[in-house]
């Protein structure tokens, strides 16, 4: 019976992909350091599609000058939502040069849906107040690798 249970796992690992979901934070992905004028990020970046679906999920704190950055293979809408995520943020849709296009303050734990209002292949996500702290908003300039083309 033991054996058949094994089996039966097996077969289904096979066809899901997966045996478990992650439930616990991603904190070793890739970092690169950003800045908004005189302010320094020092950002995650979540690349893969596996990588983006986690985001930040399962995070209980973040340092304050800590984010992750969202990169996309093309420009399109992206759209966010904040389910397992226990934090709140905020979320700058960034176009290829560095422009926040628009930002979104985001609830923890809500399936309400936040999108950039123009095709981006970033996305930055901060503890929510981060921008408006600093006087970041739309229009305003990020800089990095990321933006330097």
């Amino acid at each position: 019976m033991k054996n058949l249970s094994v089996r039966l796992l097996c077969l289904w690992v096979l066809f899901t992909g997966t045996a478990w979901s992650q439930e616990s934070p991603q904190l070793q992905l890739p970092r690169v350091t950003l800045s908004a004028g005189m302010h320094l990020i020092n950002a995650q970046v979540a690349a893969t599609p596996q990588q983006r679906a986690v985001g930040l999920m399962f995070r209980r704190e973040m340092p304050v000058n800590e984010g992750m950055l969202f990169a996309f293979e093309q420009a399109s809408e992206q759209c966010f939502w904040m389910k397992n995520t226990l934090l709140p943020l905020t979320a700058a849709f960034v176009a290829d040069d560095g422009t926040i296009v628009n930002l979104a303050d985001m609830q923890p734990q809500s399936l309400a849906s936040h999108c950039s209002t123009q095709p981006v292949r970033f996305v930055l996500e901060m503890n929510k107040g981060w921008f408006d702290k600093r006087g970041l908003k739309a229009g305003s300039k990020l800089s990095g690798p990321p933006f330097t083309r």
